[in-house]
């Protein structure tokens, strides 16, 4: 992947559900200092950043514009055209976590050749993978699990790791998503791997290591997602986690975009995380449960949170209201 040069410009369009933007959200969440302004169509959500428009951004600083938005099958709307035309045309590079790349269109792809400015597309297939081999391996790996996509796995992970490093358990995140990826300026984009190569891909994110240090794999999917439970067993295999922290959005009705399918019950997709996980990591012990309660007042977080230890045995939090404190001591008592 090319380096994305920042400041930033956040592209937002006309989005209005919040996961639709969550690549935008979490670079002015987690790279702050970066973010100069937004872009959107009018309309659509906002992060407070300053509206601007590519020539201001430019003035402001900013070297890129981010597509950080998601898009019905990952392709460019025709809404992004102009707004992609006019940012290279203002001497800024364009970097999308789409699926479709941009130099897919013509008129992106002749534009920035004439301006020389730079298409980095997020979702490019690693080179030189292997298959996964499952072959024992040293090192603290945890990875974090969902009872649905999209339900704060990679926030769970960079906050884990954040709370982490602050107790002196030195920890790195392990992006494997298109926003963690810009997060993180690397890591492998699992959805853009083949099939038969995501535990390998898991493995070469987070080889063997002989130090203390904690490699927090962001999870993706979820085994009891039927659209996306193939990549969630192949990071479950690849990652061999010594532990596991379950990811969980209690205000969902049923999984997303599968109104026919239930949101699973919280024991019950433990365990079969854990179960899977064994076939790698023997060993591999549950150490938390991660909400997002962002759609709930605090304190019914807080009785939410007491319901699931009481019903688990393992400390409940919010990354937000609670912290991950009791995630990290759980963590320090792994034998």
């Amino acid at each position: 992947m090319q380096a994305i040069a920042g400041p930033f410009l956040l592209y937002l369009g006309d989005k209005t559900n919040p996961l639709d933007i969550k690549t935008s959200r979490g670079l002015a969440l987690f790279r702050p200092g970066e973010c100069v302004g937004e872009l959107s169509l009018g309309g659509g959500l906002s992060l407070g950043l300053p509206q601007m428009d590519p020539t201001q951004a430019v003035a402001a600083g900013a070297r890129t514009l981010v597509l950080g938005i998601a898009t019905s099958g990952g392709r460019l709307e025709e809404t992004m055209i102009a707004p992609i035309l006019a940012a290279l045309d203002a001497g800024l590079d364009v970097a999308s976590g789409l699926h479709q790349h941009l130099a897919d269109d013509p008129r992106i792809r002749e534009r920035a050749a004439a301006t020389g400015g730079r298409l980095i597309d997020i979702r490019i297939a690693a080179k030189g993978l292997a298959v996964g081999n499952g072959t024992p391996r040293a090192g603290n790996r945890l990875l974090t699990v969902g009872t649905d996509c999209a339900v704060g796995k990679m926030f769970t992970s960079l906050h884990l790791t954040q709370a982490l490093n602050a107790k002196g358990m030195s920890a790195r995140f392990r992006a494997t998503g298109q926003t963690g990826v810009m997060i993180a300026g690397e890591g492998v984009v699992i959805d853009s791997v083949i099939a038969d190569f995501i535990s390998g891909a898991a493995e070469a994110l987070s080889p063997a290591r002989e130090d203390e240090v904690w490699d927090v794999i962001e999870g993706q999917g979820s085994l009891f997602n039927p659209s996306f439970a193939g990549v969630s067993l192949g990071l479950l295999h690849g990652a061999q986690p010594r532990a596991l922290v379950l990811c969980h959005d209690p205000s969902r009705p049923h999984m997303r975009g599968l109104p026919h399918f239930p949101v699973p019950d919280l024991k019950a997709c433990l365990e079969e995380n854990l179960r899977c996980a064994r076939l790698t990591s023997p060993d591999v012990a549950a150490v938390g449960v991660s909400i997002n309660g962002s759609q709930m007042a605090p304190d019914d977080v807080a009785n939410l949170c007491a319901r699931i230890e009481d019903e688990l045995g393992l400390p409940c939090v919010d990354p937000v209201i609670t912290g991950m404190e009791p995630i990290v001591e759980r963590i320090a008592q792994l034998p």
